[in-house]
């Protein structure tokens, strides 16, 4: 394990987790929770920088770390969004807009975007999480700059990730439904709880609150009813990109 050999039966009393568990870690790109870190480290007598050095260079800003870690563990994410494009589904162009709009200085804009570009690694792994996206239409109609260009290319990018994701547009002459409460996503982590992610103007709420769980799966299970399916949602999202030419 990047320089230091642990036996996984030990592994098993001193870090709390199961030889399978443990065995993954070795594995390059994998890597443990930050409390479980914090333990192997020190039952190495190593620093935690040393054994997982590409830790350190995340570009995430902190107060996103804990998701951005959880979503590199997941195994399925299921998404809702209301009036952006899931991070995981932006260009780059896009990912910069959303970005500009917020009090970053301009070296700030450069690294948040890199950061949301290197998540969507995740999408090309070899055993990539399963992901189902659902938003709602007026994701695809609102302009972002002052040309149709990025939303064009936006639209048309995601038309290319319906490949690798499940996508299902919620259409804009849907009346009032559950997904007007705001946007959320739920991420099932192996040997872990189920855990959700809500965003705020002020900062995101991350919960694995079975009560909290549990109103989230059902609101996801309604607004999947009121989304197209996905064959009719990939024909709506290519006539938004063609609108924007």
């Amino acid at each position: 394990m990047a320089g230091g050999v642990v036996d996984r039966d030990q592994e098993q009393v001193d870090v709390g987790v199961d030889p399978k568990t443990a065995q993954r870690w070795v594995n390059p790109g994998r890597v443990p929770r930050p409390r479980h870190r914090s333990q192997i480290a020190t039952l190495l007598a190593r620093d935690v920088g040393d054994l997982w050095p590409d830790v350190l260079k995340r570009r995430e800003p902190s107060w996103f770390r804990q998701w951005a870690e959880i979503e590199h563990e997941a195994t399925v994410i299921r998404w809702f969004e209301l009036a952006w494009v899931p991070g995981l589904l932006q260009t780059e162009a896009y990912a910069r807009a959303t970005l500009e709009i917020e009090s970053f200085s301009a070296d700030e804009v450069d690294e948040l975007t890199a950061a949301r570009m290197q998540r969507q690694a995740i999408l090309h792994r070899k055993r990539p999480p399963l992901v189902v996206v659902v938003m709602d239409e007026s994701v695809l109609r609102r302009r972002v700059g002052p040309t149709n260009t990025v939303m064009r290319e936006q639209c048309e990018h995601i038309a290319v990730c319906a490949e690798l994701v499940q996508i299902h547009v919620v259409p804009r002459e849907t009346p009032m439904y559950l997904g007007m409460g705001g946007p959320f996503i739920l991420a099932d982590v192996l040997d872990g709880p189920r855990m959700a992610h809500q965003d705020s103007q002020v900062k995101a709420h991350i919960t694995d609150n079975a009560a909290e769980i549990a109103t989230l799966e059902r609101r996801w299970a309604r607004i999947v009813g009121d989304a197209l399916p996905r064959t009719q949602s990939l024909d709506l999202i290519r006539e938004a990109a063609s609108s924007w030419t």
